[in-house]
């Protein structure tokens, strides 16, 4: 059944199936793609995870490429809207059509991607504070 209740939602629904059903919660895909990221950002010295966690930080806040594309395009043919009316609607073309259908695609696309990057460096960047933290706490009871 489609679900518009987003991804938490789903992975509350996957983590209900598991525990009706008796499995590990550890054979997840989900759960086991974040077990894998902390086991491997739990190799990594203190000081190089602090590097990366800036990094990840830069990639979130950051305005990245794509909401420039998307914010851009617009203007772009709005620069050429004469010119661009005239190829797309001369004479019963339906060129505009296949025109309308490719920009909404691909802005559409451009959108999902950005998101879902921004998603995962917040990810990435709670993963890596919970370690440095859970260091810290460690290195003050020594």
């Amino acid at each position: 059944m489609l679900s518009l209740r987003g991804d938490a939602h789903r992975l509350f629904i996957q983590l209900k199936r598991h525990s009706t059903s008796n499995q590990e919660f550890k054979y997840m895909k989900r759960l086991y793609e974040i077990e894998k990221i902390q086991e491997f950002y739990n190799s990594i010295n203190s000081n190089t995870l602090r590097q990366v966690y800036y990094c990840m930080l830069k990639e979130k806040k950051g305005s990245g490429i794509i909401p420039i594309l998307v914010s851009s395009i617009p203007w772009l043919l709005l620069l050429f809207s004469k010119q661009l009316q005239d190829y797309l609607f001369r004479e019963g073309s339906i060129l505009w059509i296949v025109f309308v259908i490719v920009y909404i695609i691909i802005i559409t696309i451009s959108v999902i991607l950005h998101f879902r990057e921004n998603s995962w460096a917040s990810v990435h960047i709670e993963i890596i504070q919970d370690i440095l933290k859970d260091r810290e706490k460690q290195n003050s009871k020594k």
